[in-house]
Order: structure tokens, then sequence, then C-alpha cells
């Protein structure tokens, strides 16, 4: 290289902005969403490369950060597209907060307590705070599509549910619509997922999926439902609070290798329900067998004997279930 001679900077436009999408996915909205706000209210980027593609500058971030603010406190988006057009990098002046920030959720004190999480948790977290379901749909689909499940439930989804569920526990009857309205579409999501799922493999006997009796939180069992049918491995789910005695019957018409029991609460994680699923046989007579029991959740942690069979984690529980159907 010749030292008399000066490399010439790289086009402005090759350093400049976020895409659209990328922005969508920071803030938690769909990207058809910002397109929206773009020509129905003018907040738009302010810059195009080629005529054609946005890049969003920091200080267009900045008013679509307030505009979700704003949205998510009820102001209509006409209003809201107005007031975010006028304080963008100011105070704003309805409650005194600052702007949302990059590592901050729209909301102000309405923002979920996430702690340190993934970029995509936070846009979750800020579109169910908004209760915008058509964007926390497009982010649980691109988060399960883009990591696979293990990696969008641990790392995303359950720590966005997590924290909703502290929200509402800390604010009495407030942002229980917030945890209602995620945990349906998580649920959706992954049935979604479910029906898309590799066939079975041959030889397979099924694992039997079931929420102890009176246990209603089945999202982490629809979680592992999910995620064995990514892997092709066959489950049949049975859901919420399954009566022993129903249960009992599932295992011996199933005949499945295994059995998994989540109990979220104490309550439900009954000594009796280990009993009954261990004392079930099924198979042609002379040549019977039982099912393996797998408690999950924490509702075993004072059974008596359940650690020797505790599923602890989603990835783990799921690699320990794979292992020993294909032994």
């Amino acid at each position: 290289m010749r030292l008399d001679k000066v490399p010439q900077a790289p086009p402005a436009e090759v350093v400049v902005g976020l895409s659209t999408g990328a922005v969508a996915q920071h803030l938690g909205v769909a990207a058809t969403t910002l397109r929206s706000w773009e020509r129905r209210y003018a907040i738009g980027p302010a810059v195009r490369i080629g005529g054609k593609h946005r890049r969003w500058l920091p200080e267009d971030i900045t008013r679509l950060e307030e505009m979700c603010r704003l949205t998510a406190r009820g102001v209509p988006p006409s209003e809201a597209a107005r007031a975010a057009r006028a304080s963008a990098g100011g105070v704003s002046r309805d409650t005194g907060d600052a702007p949302a920030g990059p590592g901050r959720a729209p909301g102000g004190r309405g923002a979920l307590p996430l702690g340190t999480v993934r970029a995509e948790c936070r846009g979750l977290a800020r579109a169910a705070v908004r209760l915008d379901a058509e964007a926390v749909e497009v982010l649980l689909e691109r988060a399960i599509e883009d990591h696979g499940c293990v990696v969008a439930w641990e790392e995303i989804i359950s720590p966005t549910l997590h924290a909703a569920g502290r929200k509402w526990a800390s604010s009495g009857e407030r942002y229980i619509e917030v945890e209602h309205l995620l945990s349906w579409l998580v649920s959706s999501a992954l049935r979604r997922l479910y029906r898309q799922r590799q066939p079975p493999r041959e030889g397979v006997r099924p694992v039997v999926l079931a929420c102890a009796p009176g246990e209603l939180h089945s999202l982490p069992l629809e979680a592992l439902w999910a995620a064995l049918g990514e892997r092709g491995l066959p489950a049949k789910m049975f859901g919420p609070a399954l009566p022993v005695s129903a249960l009992s019957e599932a295992v011996r018409r199933v005949g499945p290798l295994m059995v998994v029991v989540w109990a979220q609460g104490r309550p439900s994680a009954a000594a009796e329900v280990v009993s009954a699923v261990e004392g079930v046989e099924w198979g042609v007579r002379g040549a019977r067998s039982r099912s393996t029991l797998l408690v999950a959740g924490p509702g075993w942690d004072s059974v008596p004997h359940a650690g020797s069979r505790r599923l602890t984690g989603l990835r783990s529980g799921l690699d320990l279930i794979e292992r020993r159907l294909l032994s």
C-alpha cells in the first residue's frame, strides 16, 4: 500500500442507521406497525438509502420510544405521535419521566422488571405491556424460528413471563391483563410449533405429559411438549389439572415409556400422584411394563424422594427424555 495515498472513507450509507426490522425488534412492535405510523402520523426515519430502504437514526428511535410509552398509557396514536415529535430528546411533560433509552422499556414505572436479558426479551415485554397482540405474536414466532423452542423459552419467553408475574404480584390487581394476554399468546405459539413438528421417530414409545390434579399453570409443560415435537419425539399432552384416576387410566391405555407430571404449587404435588402412576402396569398379559415417572416444577420441592426423578429445566429435561427414549 502506498503511503502517499489516503484511503477514501466508505460511503455514509454503509454505516448509517438501523433497519426497520431491527428497530421493530428493539421496540417490541411489528414492522408493519412502524410503516403504518410513518404513513399515518409522519413519524418516520430521517434517512433512506436509494430512496427506498429506511434507516432509523438515534433521534428517530427516541421519538418511537416516546410514542410507544405514550400509547402504552392509553394515549391515542395520533396524539402520541404529535407529543413524541414535540418532546423527542427532552423530558416528557405528562409524567416527568425521561424518554425510554435503549435498555429501558417504554411505560416508565409500568415497565416489566426484567434485569439483564436479551434484546428480544425486552421487545417482547414492551409489546406485552402495550397489549399489542399482533406484535407479541410476531416476536414469539420470530424468536422460535430464529432460536428454536429451547432457547426461545429459556432466554426470551420465560424471563418475560416471570417479569409479568412479578409486576402483577407487586401491583395488586394491575398488570394481570398483561400476564393473561402474554400467556395466551405464548400457548398459541407453542401449539403452532407442535403442529409443525418433525415426523415421529419410528419404534419410539410416546411420553405422557400432564399437570398434577388442581394445577392450572401448564405453560412450562406446553414448552416441553412443543420441544419434543421439534425433535420428532412422540408425546401426548393431557393439559392442566388431570385427576389422579384419569392420569392412571391414560397411562394404562397409552403405555408410555415415561410420564411427566408438572406441579407449580405445593398443594398440587400430592404423593398419591407418584404412587398412582408407578403402580400402573400396561401391555399384554405376560409382558407387562411400568412407566418411568418424572416430575417437574417447584411444587415437588417438599415431596419426599421426588429429587431422584426431577426435571430441573427444559433443556436438561428434554435431553434426558431423548436419551432414555432412544436408548
